[in-house]
């Protein structure tokens, strides 16, 4: 019995990492057990993520709201110190609202994005494993990184709550092949852990846009050209934009477009950001 149990061991220590990944209480980035499972952001175990990797993710010094860069100094200015011919009439109604861009997103103001973490250093497998996967039980814990930047953000003042969650939509052919749309859930779990609103029915798209993934800057904004519709007037004033990852911002700001002209001022949210060009519209 005892040789019979070494030799089960020993080929347990060959299974691939990606199998031991799979089994449970393993992390699905380091594939090592999960010990500590209660944490601030909740169960870790559930979400298959260890504390270790899962800090090591998410950002550790402050960035730049506006392309994400690491700024070496903390920039806290306000709006209201920037040129007035730099803002656009929605950004210019929030004077006294505090702002943190580096220097070169100072010159442009372009929309704030808030995430916790980058796609390119840690969690872009889990979010992408989200999207394409279905695999949504780090969903939960990765929103409440979200949710941690978003309170932290809102308590230096460098944003302000939103009145309500608008998911960026999927066709509804690219809806029926996946069956879910991961904007749609990541704001609805924003909502119950933030108690606002979330609004599905302000936004179509009327498009059945390429994938993105591959393109440049230049490329995806013809892609995203007019692919997205307002349904009806819009009654908010401020709203957060949810997706699952920004890289170039294309979608994001093609959508800004169209709720800036109601008036609406927007922020984006998402549960990462990738190194690319910014929402400066950089190829």
């Amino acid at each position: 019995m005892r040789a019979w149990i070494t030799k089960l061991l020993a080929s347990i220590s060959t299974i691939p990492r990606q199998v031991q990944a799979s089994l449970p209480n393993r992390c699905l980035l380091c594939h090592q057990s999960i010990h500590n499972s209660h944490t601030a952001l909740g169960d870790l175990w559930s979400a298959g993520l260890c504390e270790v990797c899962l800090e090591a993710c998410l950002y550790q010094a402050p960035h730049c709201l506006g392309c994400g860069k690491t700024l070496v100094e903390l920039m806290h200015l306000t709006t209201a110190s920037l040129a007035p011919s730099s803002l656009t009439p929605v950004q210019s109604s929030v004077n006294a609202q505090s702002t943190r861009y580096c220097g070169q997103c100072l010159k442009t103001v372009p929309l704030k994005v808030v995430a916790p973490a980058s796609y390119h250093h840690g969690l872009g497998p889990v979010v992408a494993a989200i999207k394409y996967q279905q695999q949504l039980a780090p969903l939960k814990v990765l929103v409440a990184a979200l949710v941690r930047r978003v309170n932290q953000l809102v308590e230096q003042q460098l944003i302000i709550l939103p009145q309500v969650l608008l998911p960026v939509p999927l066709h509804p052919q690219r809806l029926k092949q996946r069956g879910f749309n991961q904007a749609w859930l990541i704001a609805k779990e924003i909502s119950v852990q933030l108690n606002i609103p979330l609004d599905a029915n302000v936004l179509k798209r009327v498009a059945d846009t390429q994938p993105q993934a591959g393109m440049t800057g230049k490329q995806r904004r013809k892609n995203c050209h007019k692919a997205f519709e307002l349904t009806n007037d819009i009654p908010y004033q401020r709203v957060a934009l949810v997706d699952d990852v920004l890289t170039t911002g294309t979608t994001a700001n093609e959508i800004a477009k169209l709720l800036n002209k109601q008036g609406v001022y927007v922020d984006v949210w998402c549960l990462a950001r990738a190194e690319a060009p910014s929402l400066r519209g950089q190829d």
